[in-house]
């Protein structure tokens, strides 16, 4: 699966890049979070982790693919210095509270986050994975911590993804205590 995303970045298919970021995190990031640290999975080159910095969190991603990574800090003009860190790379913003992490998810380890925001990672990944990619996700946050994830729903029989569809039921499966679960109406502008 890992080979496949690769090869996304190398040939530009990226479809599911949005240049100006995400609305759903606009709409229902908590204006009340205090800044603090905030976890990003499968990050690829969101604006959206540039919009977390500039709100005062301590943002940290974490992303296969080098060209992503890479492409963020262009993109954004920003400086940053590169640093290995075990089995990942550490991109760390010179000027902004944010550093990306290259290499496989589940080899990333760090303190526990105040704050989680996937955007399109429970999506990426196919059902067999999500488990695993909840489990450990779980154990990089902190108790009570803030989690958006955003999602879609469809019906995989006419297309499979990825983006694969996770219902709001699957979620739930996954993060049994979420507050909310957000209905087709309240983003249907706001692809993962």
């Amino acid at each position: 699966m890992s080979e496949d995303w690769l090869g996304r970045w190398d040939r530009g298919r990226t479809g599911w890049h949005e240049l100006s970021g995400n609305e759903g995190l606009k709409s229902f990031w908590p204006d009340t979070v205090n800044p603090g640290s905030v976890l990003v999975p499968l990050c690829g080159k969101t604006p959206d982790l540039l919009w977390l910095a500039q709100r005062g969190h301590a943002v940290v991603g974490v992303e296969l693919s080098k060209i992503a990574i890479e492409g963020f800090f262009a993109d954004h003009d920003l400086e940053f210095e590169l640093e290995s860190a075990g089995p990942l790379s550490r991109y760390t913003a010179t000027h902004h509270s944010l550093a990306l992490y290259c290499g496989d998810y589940f080899d990333f380890q760090s303190q526990p986050f105040d704050a989680l925001y996937d955007r399109g990672a429970l999506v990426a990944l196919a059902q067999d994975l999500r488990p695993r990619y909840v489990e450990h996700t779980r154990q990089l946050l902190k108790p009570g911590a803030i989690r958006l994830v955003i999602t879609l729903e469809y019906d995989q029989r006419i297309v499979n993804g990825p983006p694969f569809s996770v219902s709001a039921d699957e979620l739930v499966t996954y993060w049994d205590d979420l507050i909310r679960v957000g209905e087709k109406d309240d983003i249907d502008h706001c692809p993962p």
